[in-house]
């Protein structure tokens, strides 16, 4: 099991944790990372994007001008595509591009980034966080205590709004849950900072 210092708010080291291998420890996947953050993309888009084909365009009945004698190409509809105002060729239409991937790859995939960021020691671990009230000053304060990257992910085992609040206005900076966390958002933040409960959490969630 790999060991790592865990900090108090103040930056200070309070003691030192236990990680799973199972879960901290694996060599890491980047074919699955990358399949799981293609998805999570994927799942994002709206589908709403749609252009008229030719049928689709209003007009074309007539033919726009004679055959022969104006010294321009032949053409016989104004809703061709090679027409200005025409129809588009292979226009897209809306369509759900959302997919869903193996149980166990997403797994893999969350253990290879999980192990990825202990390898690269950019895992930070409090013992605990917690605010009497939303402060954003508080939560920047910690966040240079410990050292966080401008861009930090705060991992919590329970709901807490104090926290979520104080870090809600900060640039670069997002909360999640254990059971919201996910590959894309630990892979596009360069810190990540959980708790000593959010950790057991993980390792139960994951082992």
């Amino acid at each position: 099991m790999a060991k790592v210092k865990m900090l108090n708010m103040q930056g200070l080291e309070a003691g030192s944790i236990e990680l799973s291998n199972e879960v901290f420890g694996i060599e890491p996947n980047e074919a699955a990372v990358h399949a799981v953050v293609k998805n999570y993309l994927a799942n994002q888009r709206q589908g709403t994007q749609s252009a008229l084909t030719r049928s689709e365009v209003r007009g074309g009945g007539r033919k726009p001008f004679r055959q022969k004698g104006t010294g321009r190409h032949r053409q016989g509809s104004s809703t061709d595509p090679s027409q200005i105002g025409g129809g588009v060729v292979f226009a897209p239409k809306p369509r759900d591009y959302r997919y869903t991937l193996p149980k166990k790859l997403r797994r893999l995939a969350m253990k290879s980034i999980l192990s990825s960021k202990v390898a690269e020691k950019e895992i930070i671990v409090l013992d605990e966080l917690k605010f009497d009230e939303p402060k954003t000053k508080e939560m920047i304060k910690v966040l240079e205590n410990v050292k966080a990257a401008k861009k930090a992910l705060i991992v919590t085992a329970e709901k807490d709004d104090n926290v979520v609040k104080s870090a809600a206005n900060i640039p670069g900076v997002r909360t999640a849950l254990v059971g919201t966390m996910n590959v894309y958002e630990i892979v596009n933040h360069t810190s990540f900072i959980v708790t000593k409960e959010a950790v057991k959490k993980i390792e139960e969630v994951y082992k």
